[in-house]
C-alpha cells in the first residue's frame, strides 16, 4: 500500500479520490455558467485501503480514475472536496 498525503486512511476496499476540476468552458469557447456544469467523473487517487482479504485492492496512489456520476460520499478536508468510494465503484484506470 503506497503512502498518502492525506491524514484519512480508507478501510477495507474504500478509496479516496480528489475529483477533478469541473469544465468551465467548452472546445468552441463558451464559458459554462456554475448551474449547467456537469459533476466530473474523473478524479485521481489519493488515499487507499488495504482491501479485504480474498479481494486485493488493484488501484494505487497517483491513478487517474472515472467512476460513476453518482458515485461515492463527498467529504472536505482541510478546504478539499474528496469521494470516499468501494473499488468497485471505479470503472476504469485511465
Amino acid at each position: 500500500m503506497a503512502k498518502s498525503k492525506l491524514n484519512i486512511r480508507p478501510l477495507a476496499d474504500r478509496v479516496v479520490v480528489k475529483a477533478a476540476e469541473a469544465e468551465t468552458k467548452t472546445k468552441s469557447g463558451i464559458i459554462i455558467p456554475d448551474s449547467a456544469k456537469e459533476k466530473p467523473q474523473k478524479g485521481e487517487v489519493v488515499a487507499v485501503g488495504p482491501g479485504k482479504k480474498d479481494e486485493p485492492i488493484t488501484v494505487q496512489v497517483g491513478d487517474a480514475v472515472l467512476y460513476g456520476k453518482y458515485s461515492g460520499t463527498e467529504i472536505n478536508v482541510d478546504g478539499v472536496d474528496y469521494l470516499i468510494m468501494r473499488e468497485s465503484d471505479i470503472l476504469a484506470i485511465v
